[in-house]
């Protein structure tokens, strides 16, 4: 959008990290307010008419309308976190909550340049969105303490690496899947 510019590429106006989204690691979007090719959004739009904040927590009309359902469905990267996730930054501080998503897209970065066969991309952005870091970083130690993973084709690894993140998902109850609009 002409005229919306942020510093912040790892975590969007809205509260969407940016950083582990396949479009934004692909390069294919700057991410919230990062320039040419920064899609048009009606949040980036209400930013600007309330005095260019940089997070909708900083609005004085914040949580309003555009927020009502606005968790509901995904685009390429999960929405299911939010508002939880503007929270947490509001709570933390950004720096706290930026310093926390730079050790994620670190690990994420390590599960697509090591683990990933070509499928899991998707599942890979989406389990390291939703976990908590102390979680992400316990399947990490277990994949470096695993001696047999050296022996397993990359097929085996990334379907290794999927299972951790599965079934840690599942003791919170955490669907790994993107919820698409019907």
């Amino acid at each position: 959008m002409k005229g919306f510019n942020r510093q912040n590429q790892l975590f969007s106006l809205c509260g969407l990290n940016c950083g582990l989204c396949p479009m934004f690691l692909n390069k294919n979007c700057p991410g919230c307010g990062g320039g040419e090719g920064n899609q048009s959004c009606k949040i980036a739009r209400c930013s600007m008419e309330h005095g260019s904040v940089q997070y909708c927590f900083q609005c004085s009309e914040h949580p309003c309308e555009k927020y009502d359902h606005i968790d509901d469905f995904d685009s390429f990267i999960t929405h299911r976190r939010r508002k939880a996730d503007l929270e947490k930054a509001r709570h933390s501080g950004v720096e706290a909550y930026n310093a926390e998503q730079i050790e994620k897209v670190k690990i994420l970065d390590i599960f697509l340049s090591n683990y990933n066969d070509g499928r899991k991309k998707t599942l890979f952005c989406i389990a390291v969105n939703l976990l908590e870091l102390q979680e992400l970083q316990a399947v990490l130690w277990e994949i470096e303490h695993n001696s047999d993973i050296e022996m397993l084709t990359l097929k085996e690894k990334s379907a290794y690496i999927a299972r951790l993140l599965k079934d840690v998902a599942a003791t919170k109850n955490i669907d790994l899947k993107l919820r698409k609009k019907k």
